[in-house]
């Protein structure tokens, strides 16, 4: 339980964090100063945000269906948080232990992630957030196929759906040599999975008024708000953990009780920079149309993904001779 608590405190925090890291970086990249007024580097901000996010009337619209409209926001987070229940962080330090169906559980938990949204934009009866929910629904449908065929071949020659298996799997090379492509295709399909800019177009807000969650406020907003947070930190994890080789670096040095905290830290370094390489992609890159992202994912990602799989496939059954 302790353990279980731990990690849950240290995600939902770093999400909070993030907020503030993203400004900071985003400033630093666009050669501004970003928040610096509130306490030491503006990190009273994040403490800021949410005072004013639990100070804010948590009004809910008297035309919208209030049981669908009061749930659907604990539904992203529930299930990105149990999303990190499989995910190893160091050598037998993960909340469920080593599962070998982990692949398919993560799975499972980001596809069940777009009821939230959906139910929100459908329950809020307004014609924006619909809008914006049938977007989230088709883009994250469409990309959770890309995202699933795209790491086939990580679990193809892993011989494995446990998450612990792949890292260990990787011992004499990452994946990210052999795996190149299906990693560029599992990092696009994450992107378009966490609904971050470029690929935010379920909540455009030059379009659609911040689509499926116009009508939220106070705390549900800010659970839409921190759940895509923890959400960047759920793909970023699982980025490391597929094709970096997870926890696996040099082991010397901080030590306590004989045990090693480099798997530790190795994990959070690799992770922390691929949360570092979404937030600059936000800083960096133009949003497309709708239309434009669905014909690349359907016209170049699956062509792509089934590609890799096939390449894989074959690879791995002349190596065994077979």
């Amino acid at each position: 339980m302790a353990l279980i608590g731990t990690i849950l405190l240290a995600v939902v925090a770093t999400a909070a964090l993030l907020i503030w890291v993203e400004r900071r970086m985003l400033g630093l990249w666009q050669d501004r100063w970003g928040p610096n007024r509130v306490g030491f580097l503006g990190l009273g901000q994040v403490v800021a945000d949410m005072i004013k996010i639990f100070m804010k009337d948590d009004w809910i619209p008297p035309f919208a269906d209030r049981p669908v409209f009061v749930i659907a926001p604990a539904i992203v987070m529930v299930t990105v948080l149990l999303a990190f229940a499989v995910v190893p962080i160091a050598p037998g330090v993960s909340v469920a232990g080593d599962w070998n169906v982990g692949v398919l559980f993560v799975l499972g938990m980001t596809s069940l992630a777009v009821y939230s949204v959906m139910l929100g934009g459908w329950a809020s009866n307004n014609k924006y957030a619909l809008l914006g929910a049938m977007r989230s629904t088709a883009q994250s449908i469409s990309y959770e196929v890309f995202m699933g065929l795209a790491l086939l071949g990580v679990v193809i020659q892993a011989g494995s759906f446990s998450l612990e298996d792949i890292v260990l799997a990787q011992q004499d090379g990452w994946f990210i040599g052999p795996q190149f492509l299906g990693f560029v295709l599992f990092l696009i399909a994450g992107l378009a999975e966490t609904h971050r800019l470029p690929l935010d177009l379920p909540e455009a807000e030059h379009e659609l008024t911040a689509g499926f969650h116009t009508e939220y406020s106070g705390m549900k907003f800010g659970m839409f708000f921190v759940g895509e947070y923890v959400a960047v930190i759920l793909v970023s994890g699982l980025l490391t953990t597929l094709y970096f080789g997870g926890w696996l670096g040099p082991t010397w040095g901080l030590t306590l009780a004989g045990w090693s905290f480099m798997p530790l830290v190795w994990f959070v370094l690799k992770t922390g920079a691929f949360i570092l390489f979404f937030i600059l992609l936000r800083a960096a890159i133009p949003r497309p149309r709708y239309d434009q992202l669905m014909r690349f994912g359907w016209l170049v990602l699956l062509p792509l993904a089934l590609l890799n799989t096939a390449v894989t496939g074959a690879f791995v059954l002349l190596r065994s001779g077979a």
